[in-house]
């Protein structure tokens, strides 16, 4: 999927930028945006109280939309494409897992950091100028929504190195095994609610390894007609599992944390990306299009972390104001939201400007020496402290300072690894050359 350029010499350049995965990526961040400005939905009570309604989520009738713009697994299948060929350069460039680890991380908690550190900041400062702590934590609250996936994308990614390896032995067999845990957590989830996190592992793993199929350009590329059977097939188990009563219908309610139809729908938008895989390569060849998701995309994780806090933020502010507050649900709150989503592309431009470059920084652990395993590992254990402690009791403003605390201790483990591209793939090389800078949103190092 990756066929490497080469120069007149022969000598192999870097790989080939993948558009198709480029849209699917900027269709999803979109959609994701778009669907959160018509679901946060603050309400000032007449008692003084405040309360955070999902307007969008309530609504019957939008159970069967969400069925199919429920977009997540095809984050993680995209994860693994870029990710196990990432892995499988690292691998010829004689790196190992703990450098894998490493550029994964810093990737991916630098940009988190500061934005946990700065929403400390910011709402430790208005609690002591008198803002409602009502609006505080709901400011809070939508903060954590969008660091649930930094957790689940991170421990797919850490994962990865020793899935593809054992991908590379038994493919069908790993992803039996993995639906198999899937299945599992699912039948003791009653009984043991908080064992129902370790799907936030085995879910997103096994649609990871839908993206090594696709990348590997076997099983789930054979035809259109099988592909077209396999999202069938998928669609039709997942009703019959809602019909019977063992899952709900609604894929906002399956998804923290995820169950099995969450891997269903993984296969499904797996299939489906592959069978539209010729038009989607043709539209992202044009100029135009190409050069709008390609800078868009370099900065996609900015975008997906500030969204939400900057939303939450936006409404939770207006509550303090006499701006006319419509019910959620009723016409001129659905009238509103084009409004709502025009002003957090406002806010968003200035932010993407002022951190989006914490993304563009080259991550690849071959430009410099190795940090120790113990404090690749350690890293790791100290990002995941404050995670847990979020999805197992919430996210406070107290457990926010924690873990922008934890987050920036774990970069400062893996260390700085300087803006440095080596061309090693001469004589003596170890391989081809990292992409530069402007590649890195889509084929990562």
């Amino acid at each position: 999927m990756f066929p490497p350029r080469r120069a007149g010499g022969g000598q192999a350049l870097q790989p080939e930028r993948d558009r198709v995965i480029d849209l699917a990526r900027f269709f999803c961040l979109a959609l994701v945006v778009v669907a959160h400005t018509m679901m946060v939905s603050p309400e000032l009570h007449p008692d003084g109280t405040v309360t955070s309604n999902n307007t969008l989520g309530n609504e019957r009738w939008f159970e069967p939309v969400v069925w199919v713009l429920q977009v997540m697994p095809l984050f993680f299948v995209a994860g693994g494409i870029t990710g196990v060929q990432s892995w499988r350069r690292l691998r010829a460039r004689g790196g190992n897992t703990f450098d894998f680890m490493q550029a994964r991380m810093l990737r991916l908690i630098r940009p988190a950091a500061v934005l946990l550190a700065l929403m400390f900041a910011g709402l430790w400062v208005a609690q002591l100028a008198g803002v409602d702590p009502q609006v505080v934590e709901l400011i809070v609250a939508g903060a954590g929504m969008p660091l649930w996936f930094l957790a689940a994308y991170l421990a797919a990614q850490l994962n990865l190195p020793l899935l593809a390896r054992l991908h590379a032995r038994a493919p069908w067999l790993t992803l039996a095994v993995l639906t198999s845990l899937v299945v599992a957590v699912d039948c003791l989830r009653g009984t043991m609610p908080a064992l129902a996190y370790l799907n936030m592992v085995f879910v997103w793993c096994a649609v990871q390894q839908l993206g090594f199929l696709l990348a590997d350009g076997g099983p789930l590329a054979p035809g259109r007609p099988a592909l077209a059977g396999i999202i069938l097939g998928s669609n039709l188990v997942l009703g019959l599992l809602v019909w019977l009563g063992l899952y709900s219908g609604n894929m906002l309610v399956n998804l923290n944390p995820p169950n099995l139809t969450l891997l269903l729908l993984g296969f499904s938008q797996a299939a489906t990306l592959q069978l539209f895989r010729p038009a989607l390569a043709r539209l992202g060849s044009l100029a135009r299009v190409r050069r709008f998701v390609a800078a868009a995309g370099q900065r996609s994780m900015t975008v997906y972390l500030w969204h939400l806090p900057l939303l939450a933020a936006m409404s939770g502010l207006l509550l303090l104001t006499d701006f006319p507050q419509p019910l959620g649900g009723s016409a001129a709150w659905w009238w509103g939201r084009p409004l709502v989503l025009l002003a957090l592309t406002g806010l968003l431009l200035p932010v993407l400007a002022l951190f989006g470059r914490l993304e563009e920084r080259p991550t690849s652990p071959a430009t410099s020496p190795s940090r120790p395993a113990a404090a690749v590992v350690l890293a790791a254990v100290v990002v995941y402290v404050p995670v847990a402690d979020a999805a197992l009791n919430g996210l406070t403003l107290g457990l926010l300072g924690g873990g922008a605390a934890c987050f920036a201790l774990a970069v400062l483990l893996l260390g700085r690894i300087p803006v440095r591209l080596v061309a090693d793939s001469g004589p003596g090389g170890s391989g081809p050359p990292l992409p530069r800078p402007p590649l890195s949103a889509n084929v990562e190092p």
